[in-house]
């Protein structure tokens, strides 16, 4: 695989963190930065900076693993200060498309590039290296950085301009969050009447109106208070950008304004610190249901 010779990581949580350890491992020299400095300290072979004007005077490609729109347009223009001429800004937040559009004419008027690579999978899929990244920029900035993409995740996907990554990104967690609270929303109904939970997972398997969370995620259905991979404040958070995004372009987003309502509810019930996983908690408590599968006989 090409080799960048300097490539930059700014904000280093549990994906930027996995990314810049694995940039490590493929040979670039890679420079990172934290509002953390211990989190800078961590990533063994890393140069630790104290500044993001330090990442891009050092990088010919930075990332950025931001938690929104505000972070990364705050970010990017400390960036632009002193990153040098024809240097790219590899967003992989998840932000929204006229932003990001927005922000590629700013850095292109200072001499420099923004790829968007808006991602899923997870810190579980930066650690494996099993990412899909959906990409939107220009042909020539996208073709520079994907070497170092292809090498952090399974799939590197051009979507289009910038804009484009971050609303497909946008449309992939819609059908990922509304699978999810449809599934636990039917099997509270399930529960409700008296029917086992497995029982009605298997019924639905079998029936063949599964989805991604019936097929594989119930599996870990019975797993609670697992620590904070991808929290439910953040998916809140993203169910608000769907919903503009979709309300920018005239689109009838009833699923979203759902998506909406139930994870502000999710935050304030307390559940906003902890991971994905425990949407199942805010379903048991709205609908006073117990969704556990119990253990076979036998087991």
């Amino acid at each position: 695989m090409a080799r960048m010779s300097a490539v930059g990581v700014v904000g280093l949580g549990n994906i930027g963190g996995a990314l810049a350890a694995n940039l490590v491992a493929d040979g670039h020299d890679v420079t990172v930065t934290d509002l953390d400095p211990t989190r800078a300290e961590a990533v063994e072979g890393a140069t630790a900076a104290g500044t993001v004007t330090a990442v891009a005077a050092a990088s010919e490609v930075t990332l950025t693993s931001l938690p929104g729109p505000d972070a990364v347009a705050a970010v990017a223009a400390e960036w632009a200060a002193a990153a040098p001429a024809g240097a790219i800004l590899l967003d992989l937040s998840t932000t929204l498309p006229a932003g990001n559009a927005a922000l590629a004419e700013r850095l292109a008027a200072s001499g420099h590039h923004l790829v968007e690579a808006p991602l899923t999978g997870g810190a579980v899929g930066a650690q494996s290296r099993t990412l899909v990244f959906m990409v939107g920029g220009d042909p020539e900035p996208v073709a520079r950085v994907r070497p170092v993409l292809n090498g952090l995740g399974r799939a590197t996907i051009h979507l289009g301009p910038v804009g484009t990554g971050t609303t497909m990104k946008l449309v992939n967690s819609l059908i990922a969050f509304t699978c999810t609270w449809a599934s636990l929303e039917a099997l509270s109904m399930a529960v409700a009447a008296g029917i086992d939970v497995r029982t009605a997972v298997e019924v639905v398997r079998t029936a063949g109106a599964s989805n991604f969370f019936i097929d594989r995620g119930v599996e870990g259905i019975n797993q609670r208070d697992r620590p904070a991979q991808f929290a439910l404040a953040l998916a809140a958070k993203d169910a608000g950008l769907v919903q503009q995004v979709a309300d920018g372009h005239g689109v009838s987003a009833s699923m979203a304004a759902t998506m909406v309502e139930v994870l502000q509810d999710v935050v304030a019930r307390g559940l906003g610190d902890h991971d994905w996983s425990d949407l199942v908690v805010a379903a048991e408590q709205r609908s006073d249901v117990d969704l556990t599968i119990a253990p076979k006989l036998g087991a």
